[in-house]
C-alpha cells in the first residue's frame, strides 16, 4: 500500500503555521505564569470557566531532546503555550536520560513543590506507576503524552493512531523495497511503551509481506552514541540488510548519519519517525527517501488543553466526551482515556523544505 500524500494538505497548513520557530535550548525548565480567566466547552458542549493558576509540570521523557523541546516549549506552541493561555503556570521539567531511574526523581520533585498537573512522557508503562498513583491519590491529575503507562494516568494523548503508525512505516518501506529485502528495526529503549506498540504492529503489518524478513530489532536508548553503535553492529551482522525502520527521532538521525556515504546511501533504505530539521540533509542526499511524523508542538498544546479541562473537572475520560484545544479544534476522548491527534504525516523531497522543527 502507498501512502497518500496528497491527503495531508490541509495539516501540512497547519503544521507551517504552528511551528514557525522551533525552540533548540536544552534547558532543564521554562516558565509561564498568568491570572486570567479562560473559557472552553465542557464536554456536552456548554462553555464555563476552566481553573487558572494550576501549577503544571510538563515532564518528558529527558531533557535536551529537541523532540521534546518542540513538544513542550512556549516558542513552538506547545504544551507550555497551552498552559500560558489558558492562565496556568507551566515548568518543563525531567532528568537527563529517557529511563525511569532519571525520570522518577523529577516527577516525585514536582509533587513535592506542590503540582496540580503532572503532563508526562512514561519512560516505562509500569516503573512510573508507584510515583504516578501516589500522585493521583494527593489529587493530582496526571496526563500522559507521546507514551503511556495506562495504570496509572486519567487521560492519554496519543501522537497517532498505534495501529496507523506501525503498519504505515512497513508500508513505505516496502514500497521503497519493492516488497522484497531484509529489514531491521533501531528503536529507543526496550521499554518504551510507544516504541513496542508500534513495533507489534509493524510486525503484523510484515505479514502481508513475505519477502520482507525482520532479522533483528535492536535498541539504541534514544542515545545518539548508542544508536550510532547498534545500527552499525547491524551492517557488520546483516550485509544483505536492505532497509530500517527506526521510530524514534534521535535513532532514525544517528541511523541515518551511518548510512550517509557512498557504500549505503540508496542500498540500505531508511524511514521511520523524525524530525525535519534534522533529516533535510538525508532526504537532500538520498539518503532518506520518505519518513514520517506528528507535529509535535500540536501534541504538546493538545496535552495542555486536555490537562486543564481534567483538572478543571470538565471532563472525567468517558468515552464519547468533548472538549476543545483552542486553535487545534475540537477533540473526543476514546477507549481507554485516550485522546488521538491525528494520523501520521509523511515527509519528502517534495515538500520538507516547508518545515522548520
Amino acid at each position: 500500500m502507498k501512502l497518500r500524500q496528497t491527503a495531508w494538505l490541509t495539516s501540512s497548513l497547519v503544521i507551517v503555521s504552528v511551528l514557525l520557530a522551533a525552540c533548540s535550548s536544552s534547558s532543564s525548565s521554562s516558565t509561564s505564569s498568568s491570572t486570567s480567566t479562560s473559557s472552553a466547552p465542557t464536554a456536552s458542549g456548554s462553555t464555563g470557566a476552566l481553573k487558572t493558576g494550576l501549577k503544571v509540570y510538563v515532564i518528558p521523557k529527558n531533557l535536551g531532546n529537541n523532540y521534546f523541546t518542540t513538544a513542550d516549549s512556549a516558542n513552538t506552541g506547545g504544551a507550555i503555550a497551552a498552559l500560558q493561555t489558558l492562565g496556568e503556570s507551566g515548568t518543563e521539567t525531567s532528568g537527563t536520560a529517557a529511563t525511569p531511574a532519571s525520570q522518577i526523581p523529577a516527577i516525585q520533585a514536582a509533587v513535592s513543590k506542590g503540582a496540580n498537573v503532572l503532563i508526562v512522557s512514561a519512560t516505562d508503562p509500569t516503573a512510573l506507576c508507584p510515583t504516578l498513583n501516589s500522585a493521583m491519590q494527593r489529587g493530582i491529575t496526571v496526563i500522559t503524552y507521546d507514551s503511556d503507562a495506562p495504570a496509572c494516568r486519567d487521560m492519554f494523548i496519543n501522537q497517532a493512531s498505534t495501529a496507523a503508525i506501525g503498519t504505515s512505516e512497513v508500508d513505505l518501506l516496502a514500497s521503497e523495497l519493492h516488497d522484497t529485502g531484509e529489514i531491521a528495526i533501531v528503536s529507543a529503549a526496550a521499554s518504551a511503551t510507544n516504541q513496542n506498540a508500534w513495533i507489534g504492529y509493524m510486525k503484523q503489518q510484515l505479514a502481508k509481506y513475505p519477502n520482507m524478513k525482520l532479522v533483528a530489532t535492536v535498541y539504541g536508548n534514544d542515545d545518539p552514541t548508542t544508536s550510532t553503535q547498534v545500527t552499525q553492529g547491524l551492517l557488520q551482522q546483516y550485509p544483505n540488510l536492505k532497509g530500517i525502520i527506526s521510530p524514534t527521532t534521535v535513532g532514525i538521525a544517528a541511523a541515518a548519519a551511518v548510512l550517509d556515504t557512498d557504500k549505503y546511501r540508496g542500498k540500505v533504505l531508511l524511514t521511520g519517525l523524525g524530525t525535519p530539521d534534522s533529516l533535510k540533509k538525508y532526504v537532500s542526499d538520498g539518503t532518506i527517501k520518505a519518513f514520517e511524523l506528528w507535529n509535535p508542538a500540536n501534541l504538546g498544546y493538545l496535552a495542555g488543553y486536555a490537562a486543564v479541562e481534567f483538572a478543571s473537572d470538565k471532563v472525567n475520560g468517558a468515552q464519547g466526551q468533548t472538549f476543545s484545544a483552542g486553535k487545534l479544534g475540537s477533540f473526543t476522548i476514546g477507549a481507554d482515556k485516550t485522546v488521538l491527534l491525528g494520523p501520521p504525516f509523511v515527509f519528502n523531497s517534495s515538500n520538507i523544505n516547508n518545515f522548520n522543527f
